[in-house]
């Protein structure tokens, strides 16, 4: 059976990438010998939504933010194999890698692992918001993997909304005005990005049963006196986020890449309602390497 697979690599003139992609490219040209296969190659700046469009398999070389930044692009039934190009482990100036499930000196084993349909796969719900203008229009934000930050564009002026949602199995209803600098919302596995960062819930850990359908949720830098804990200062929660702006100008940045902007008036709906990504590893599965958040 043919595969069609795509490379997405880094490119940014540091030996280490470039070694990296001559390792990858050429595992794949001995592999296209054995194999059916189909290979395009595509450095992350120029890739677009039409080359991962029937694809079997995308191989992203590089970091987590290579990663992040073009899997918005990805369809949910598309496995995607991150290979990091600079593991940290080596030289400590490199990725971390944590979205990234092989690496080059495991590259050869790993890739004919996910060939031959043998890797771990991992389902990963993504963050998403909708955004309804006061004109009625209906704009979609790109999906979120890590997280997704709604504020005012100009970050030095504060952010006026009303926030809402529904109650949950933690939390009352809430309906309240706030001036913060923006809603920050990040999907479990994203929380180490940025999220425990900005609110300090260290030692807290999440039910199992709810890490691929919960949230966390943080009004960032709300005033003290208004941080209260009934779900409108920090929430992990399953429902729907409702944000209605107060501001002139806004925007919704997921995961640090594209910005989608809204004006005053506008309702930005948050929630777990994005595509999921089909992420491959080899050695453990994706929430192995977090588990000491996981209430088993």
């Amino acid at each position: 059976m043919s595969r069609n697979i795509l490379v997405v690599y880094k490119k940014n003139f540091e030996d280490v990438h470039d070694k990296a992609l001559n390792e990858v490219r050429s595992t794949l040209e001995l592999l296209s010998k054995e194999m059916d296969i189909t290979l395009d190659y595509s450095a992350r700046e120029k890739v677009s939504r039409s080359d991962f469009i029937n694809r079997d398999l995308v191989i992203v070389l590089g970091g987590d933010g290579t990663l992040t930044s073009i899997a918005h692009s990805v369809d949910e039934d598309t496995p995607v194999m991150g290979v990091n190009s600079h593991p940290r482990e080596l030289d400590n100036d490199g990725s971390y890698g944590f979205y990234m499930g092989s690496d080059p000196n495991n590259f050869k084993e790993d890739i004919r692992t996910a060939l031959n349909g043998k890797s771990i796969i991992n389902i990963l719900p993504r963050l998403q918001a909708e955004i309804v203008t006061t004109s009625g229009n209906i704009i979609r934000s790109d999906p979120a993997l890590n997280d997704l930050l709604l504020a005012n564009t100009h970050q030095y002026q504060p952010s006026k909304y009303r926030l809402q949602r529904d109650k949950d199995d933690k939390n009352g209803g809430i309906d309240c005005i706030q001036y913060s600098s923006g809603c920050l919302f990040s999907t479990f596995l994203g929380q180490g990005a940025w999220y425990r960062h900005i609110n300090n819930i260290e030692g807290v850990t999440f039910p199992e049963v709810e890490i691929d359908n919960h949230y966390l949720f943080v009004s960032r830098d709300l005033p003290r006196n208004d941080r209260k804990e009934d779900g409108t200062y920090w929430a992990w929660t399953n429902q729907k986020t409702t944000f209605t702006s107060d501001m002139h100008r806004g925007y919704v940045v997921a995961d640090g890449w594209d910005e989608t902007h809204f004006t005053r008036g506008a309702t930005i709906s948050v929630s777990l309602d994005g595509p999921t990504l089909k992420l491959l590893t080899f050695r453990s599965t994706i929430y192995d390497r977090v588990a000491y958040w996981i209430d088993a």
